[in-house]
């Protein structure tokens, strides 16, 4: 994405090169058809008036062409003045765009709170970002590659420029605001330095952390990471699902496909759902399946246990979570129903 500072010069350099243009073409014509000059005498004589260097004339003026000349001149110092300013401002400025980019950027990140940071903007750390994007969920994206920040810098894609295992590039992203920190770097050594860093920052940051090695995994966890995540294997253990168990697999795929209009699952705090000083107490109670067509499949306690395809007498308790099934349009009534989006 442009930055609108550089097209503001842009246009601005433009203008002026149209107006020096415009300038040049009537100083020949003029003395071309006042003096009757030749062509190369009318550009010399244009030149040296534009330019205003002082060498004397190719044949002397009448009235009308001294006329033309003291237009000629007063116009060009307006004109080429103004030139001047426009390019010496863009190349004075030029080596400022960018901190003013970047503190435009920071200003923005600064504004922040319960946001994911993703150090990392390979393989993973891209799908994690359209991912998140899709959800409408706030994120952060720690890079040290300037190439691939310039490429996909953008409104939606925050960045901070820098090492993810620095505390101060973790602070900058707002590490003591975010809720979620997402490691994936290609070296597991250096995903375990961040998960060893993030960690020692904020006590009750969820962190999230890919691993390449199956030896990392223990590592990983006793560093502080809740989940650590197997790329290579998740993909082997999927490319031979769709060999025992196929239907059911591109089955789940489909429910994963995220976009605009297309999401099909949802986890929801009940606290949203439902008012505690009411008589809502139950699944039953909450009624979705009548209130917005969606299905609760899944539901989480306080304590983090899951219980799938739960009954619909089972009690609602705080900090807990549903998880609902539904086709997109359902989705979007439960968000506009409850006031979730």
């Amino acid at each position: 994405m442009t930055n609108p500072l550089i097209t503001l010069y842009r246009f601005k350099i433009y203008t002026a090169i149209t107006l020096l243009i415009v300038l040049l073409v009537i100083g020949v014509l003029g003395f071309k058809l006042m003096s009757n000059y030749t062509w190369v005498d009318a550009l010399y004589m244009t030149v040296i008036t534009i330019t205003t260097v002082g060498f004397g004339e190719v044949q002397p003026l009448d009235n009308v062409s001294k006329i033309f000349t003291i237009f000629l001149i007063l116009t060009s110092v307006v004109i080429v003045g103004y030139a001047l300013t426009i390019i010496t401002e863009f190349i004075l400025s030029r080596s400022n765009l960018e901190e003013l980019k970047q503190k435009k950027m920071q200003k923005k990140i600064d504004a922040l709170k319960n946001h994911i940071i993703i150090c990392g903007y390979g393989r993973n750390g891209k799908q994690a970002a359209t991912k998140l994007l899709a959800h409408d969920k706030p994120f952060v994206i720690i890079e040290r590659d300037k190439e691939i920040i310039e490429k996909f810098e953008n409104e939606n894609t925050p960045f901070v420029y820098g090492n993810a295992n620095e505390d101060e590039v973790l602070m900058q992203a707002g590490i003591d605001r975010a809720n979620t920190l997402i490691s994936a770097l290609p070296n597991d050594a250096d995903n375990l330095f961040v998960v060893l860093s993030a960690r020692q920052i904020k006590k009750d940051l969820k962190i999230i952390s890919r691993a390449s090695q199956e030896t990392s995994y223990q590592k990983l966890k006793l560093a502080g990471a809740n989940n650590v995540i197997l790329p290579d294997r998740i993909g082997g253990d999927h490319m031979a699902s769709l060999v025992v168990v196929p239907d059911l697999i591109e089955f789940i795929d489909n429910l994963a496909i995220v976009g605009e209009n297309n999401i099909n699952i949802e986890e929801v705090q009940v606290e949203k759902l439902y008012d505690p000083n009411t008589v809502v107490k139950t699944i039953k109670d909450l009624d979705l399946r009548h209130k917005t067509g969606c299905t609760v499949i899944g539901f989480k306690n306080g304590n983090g246990e899951y219980i799938v395809n739960p009954e619909a007498e089972l009690k609602l308790v705080p900090n807990s979570k549903v998880i609902v099934l539904g086709r997109p349009e359902q989705i979007q009534k439960l968000n506009a129903v409850f006031s979730l989006d």
